[in-house]
């Protein structure tokens, strides 16, 4: 088994990046819910047009092209809604996590659950991908990190 310090140190390092993960969801949903498509469509296009005029078949430039294409104001409203209620629950539960609340942690690891099951459901029925597949095991080691931190800290408790 790992020392305590290792653990603790990977912990806190992977729950930091859930909440950068957190606040850049927050940006995301705050740009779909204040930006209008065809607006979306066109930074995208400018963004991708260099790359476009290099390779006309680049995989990622495409694929965003594509994607800003399809946006309506409907599509964005999701969008900024589920982004936005993940990054506030992702912030708020890795703060009371960096201050040790001890209540925080089954929150975590339940979100974490979630989102591990549902990314599994997409890799399975929906599409596979790598970067999902990268995201889910990253999510599968923060909850593995979370579990092992909660025990720690509860054992560490004393009844009052």
């Amino acid at each position: 088994m790992l020392p305590d310090a290792v653990l603790d140190r990977a912990f806190r390092i992977s729950i930091s990046l859930k909440g950068l993960d957190g606040l850049l969801e927050i940006i995301g949903g705050l740009i779909l819910l204040f930006v209008a498509p065809a607006t979306l469509h066109s930074w995208v296009r400018h963004v991708t047009a260099h790359e476009l005029a290099e390779d006309r078949h680049d995989f990622v430039a495409t694929h965003l092209l594509h994607s800003a294409s399809q946006l309506s104001r409907s599509t964005t409203l999701f969008g900024a809604i589920y982004l936005l209620s993940h990054g506030v629950a992702k912030i708020v539960l890795v703060i009371a996590l960096l201050r040790n609340q001890l209540w925080a942690y089954p929150w975590m690891m339940a979100l974490l659950g979630v989102f591990i099951a549902y990314q599994l459901y997409r890799l399975v029925f929906d599409r596979f991908s790598i970067g999902l597949t990268l995201l889910t095991a990253f999510d599968a080691f923060v909850l593995w990190l979370t579990v092992l931190e909660y025990r720690r800290r509860r054992r560490h408790v004393r009844p009052t």
